[in-house]
């Protein structure tokens, strides 16, 4: 026979379920990820700070100047970003540019540099053309008493590699802020994340495996997969890749990162194709290099929703300076810009970020040159 059992209040109370310390943890810990992302995102939008270099540099040297500017590949925006600010920055020297195109393959980036050297220029600037790759070409420049310079040659900020400085933000700064935002838009909702690299460059490698490391961190967040796919190919190779995911991952397919923005170019027709909403999932978010492209699809609402983006003519006039102070035998100011995060809420209206910190007039006044 079964007895019915009644229950005190009091002994109600003291039936209270114990949960286990690490399941707290565990909350508290996912609570704060999402928080820390979210006030990380506020003030990287809002950020006005990192763009003024320091007032430490050399007259200007040399008039008559050639300066070698090897692209790796000049269909890549944010190469020709810094092109033009190498150029712009130059004419003030009284400088020229010559460009060499690397064509997008190792084979032409060797031959590029090759040419270069042959032509006997005074410094050699690495547009985006891994130095490992091109090792025993920066090792003959140097040789020839040619210095070398990069931008985004490597995968840190500074002398590397052979040449005399490597400008780049950081790219485990860049990666946190990538990822950050994904982590923030999401909150306490679960998302799959896609990231794009390409193994020809260490500094894309450096991005890729920092974002899937924050986006780790996260309980809610799952990498689904981190997809090599070369930066020159991202217009052939990534309609396809986009459909074949979409399929795979189905809703899971939150969010997907390129190491640049070349990669959400690529995707949109194959978004727009299978009828995906250009606000909707997945959405594109580029860490580096925030070219034209990427800010008119951001400003329009089309197929990306955020980029960090380089202060791409910033970094030409960096790069001008420290070839600047390498001809004067001085030493080459130690400092890396900030970069800049943009969504629809604070696109610049222009084709490129440039932040007005009045860095133009900090270096015409250090060449002492108008």
């Amino acid at each position: 026979m079964k007895k019915n059992v009644r229950l005190g209040l009091a002994a109600v109370l003291s039936l209270t379920l114990v949960v286990p310390a690490a399941m707290v943890a565990n909350q508290a810990s996912a609570a704060d990820v999402v928080a820390t992302a979210k006030a990380y995102v506020a003030n990287s939008l809002s950020a006005k700070s990192g763009f003024t270099p320091p007032a430490v540099g050399s007259k200007a040297q040399k008039k008559g100047a050639t300066i070698a500017f090897v692209a790796s590949d000049l269909s890549n925006g944010g190469i020709t970003g810094v092109l033009a600010g190498v150029k712009e920055a130059a004419a003030h020297l009284g400088w020229s540019v010559k460009v060499y195109d690397g064509q997008a393959s190792p084979n032409g980036r060797t031959t590029a540099m090759n040419a270069a050297i042959a032509d006997k220029v005074d410094a050699i600037i690495l547009g985006g053309t891994d130095a490992t790759e091109q090792a025993a070409q920066v090792a003959a420049a140097t040789a020839a008493g040619i210095p070398s310079f990069g931008w985004h040659s490597g995968p840190t900020p500074g002398a590397s590699l052979g040449m005399k400085t490597n400008v780049t933000t950081d790219p485990l700064v860049v990666s946190r802020t990538a990822a950050s935002y994904a982590i923030a838009k999401s909150g306490t909702t679960k998302f799959g994340a896609v990231i794009f690299t390409d193994s020809q460059y260490q500094v894309a490698i450096a991005k890729s495996n920092a974002i899937a490391s924050e986006i780790k961190k996260d309980p809610y967040g799952k990498v689904l997969e981190i997809k090599d796919t070369p930066i020159s190919s991202t217009s052939q190779l990534m309609p396809a890749i986009i459909a074949s995911m979409l399929q795979k991952y189905g809703k899971n397919f939150t969010y997907f990162f390129g190491i640049n923005g070349a990669y959400a170019n690529g995707a949109a027709p194959a978004l727009q194709s299978a009828g995906v909403s250009p606000t909707g999932s997945p959405y594109a978010i580029a860490a580096g290099d925030g070219d034209s492209a990427e800010l008119n699809r951001i400003r329009t609402s089309k197929y990306q929703l955020a980029t960090v983006a380089e202060p791409l003519y910033l970094q030409a006039w960096q790069l001008v300076d420290a070839i600047n102070s390498t001809l004067a035998k001085a030493p080459i100011a130690k400092w890396v810009a900030a970069p800049g995060l943009i969504d629809k809420t604070n696109v610049p209206k222009g084709d490129i970020f440039d932040p007005a910190s009045g860095y133009r007039n900090v270096y015409l006044k250090l060449w002492g040159v108008k």
